[in-house]
């Protein structure tokens, strides 16, 4: 093993650690303007249906889905939680395209391509999984450590 992957190796599980940490933070802030009802009257002007369900339920949603990331368990599943939240929400909340006033476009529009990026950002957890320092690597090695051994080759 070379230098380069060593170093690669030995920096994998806290920069992913990092990473997840990172990427978290927005979603389980906005759980709670979500279930304590801050973001409703915003859904609302909005024109989102339902807002008094869909509103609450998108918090619980991305409650459940940024902790799972955090803490990497079933990583995989809580990034498709968020994918499912920001596929809707991205357009329906942030269409720049359609506000006339310059700054609010351009607010809508850095929301719009914030969301984005977390889209992109789930979507690659949703493959990579959680890495090696997280609860899904913790149970992995559980796992195949208490696996039963191969049966021995048959002696010849």
């Amino acid at each position: 093993m070379n230098d380069t992957t060593a170093a690669h190796k030995a920096l994998w599980g806290p920069v992913v650690l990092l990473g997840r940490i990172l990427f978290s933070i927005v979603f389980l802030y906005y759980c709670v303007a979500n279930l304590d009802g801050q973001n409703l009257a915003y859904a609302a002007a909005a024109h989102v249906p339902a807002a008094k369900l869909l509103v609450p339920l998108s918090g619980v949603l991305i409650l459940i889905g940024g902790l799972s990331v955090l803490l990497g368990y079933k990583a995989r599943l809580g990034a498709w939680l968020i994918v499912l939240f920001l596929v809707p929400v991205t357009p329906m909340m942030h269409n720049f395209w359609a506000v006339k006033d310059p700054m609010m476009h351009a607010l809508q529009m850095g929301n719009f391509y914030r969301n984005l990026s977390m889209l992109g950002g789930a979507f690659l957890i949703t493959q990579f999984g959680a890495g090696p320092w997280s609860l899904d690597a913790l149970a992995a090695s559980n796992r195949s450590a208490s696996a039963p051994a191969p049966p021995a080759a048959a002696a010849r």
